[in-house]
C-alpha cells in the first residue's frame, strides 16, 4: 500500500478536477471527470457521486480504480493514483458534496438529488507522483 506524498496533499485542497477511471462489466474502462478530495487520517481519495451513476455501479461489481490528476498551477506536476474503493458509504457523503461544492463553485451543492450521495474510498496501492521536486 502507498501512501499520497505529502507535497501533494495540496492538491486536494485545490478546485482541482480529477479523472476516476473505473471498469465496466465487460472489462471496459469508463473514465469521468470529478471533484476530488483526501482522508488523510484514512489515507483514502474520495470520490463523491450519486447512488445508482455508473462509476458506483461499476465498483461495485470491481472495485479496482484510478485517479489522475494535473496541478492547474504548473501542468508538469501531477499525481495518478491506482488502487481499490474499499467502503462505499452514505455516511457524510451528503454534508462532504456541499463542502466539495464550496470549494469547487463558492456554493452549496445546487443540483438536485435524485438517490442518495455516496463516497467511494479509495485505497491507494500505487501512488504515481510527478514533478513537485
Amino acid at each position: 500500500m502507498s501512501s499520497i506524498p505529502t507535497e501533494f496533499q495540496e492538491l486536494f485542497e485545490k478546485p482541482v478536477f480529477a479523472y476516476f477511471a473505473t471498469l465496466t462489466p465487460d472489462g471496459l474502462p469508463h473514465v469521468t471527470p470529478v471533484w476530488v478530495d483526501y482522508n488523510a487520517d484514512e489515507d483514502r481519495v474520495l470520490v463523491n457521486t450519486e447512488r445508482g451513476r455508473r462509476k458506483e455501479r461499476n465498483v461495485r461489481e470491481n472495485p479496482k480504480a484510478g485517479v489522475g490528476m494535473t496541478d492547474p498551477d504548473d501542468r508538469y506536476r501531477a499525481l495518478s493514483v491506482l488502487g481499490e474503493v474499499d467502503e462505499i458509504t452514505e455516511d457524510g457523503a451528503r454534508e462532504h458534496i456541499d463542502e466539495l461544492s464550496r470549494r469547487y463553485t463558492g456554493e452549496e451543492y445546487q443540483p438536485e438529488i435524485r438517490t442518495a450521495r455516496v463516497l467511494l474510498k479509495i485505497r491507494p496501492d500505487e501512488v504515481i507522483a510527478h514533478g513537485g521536486d
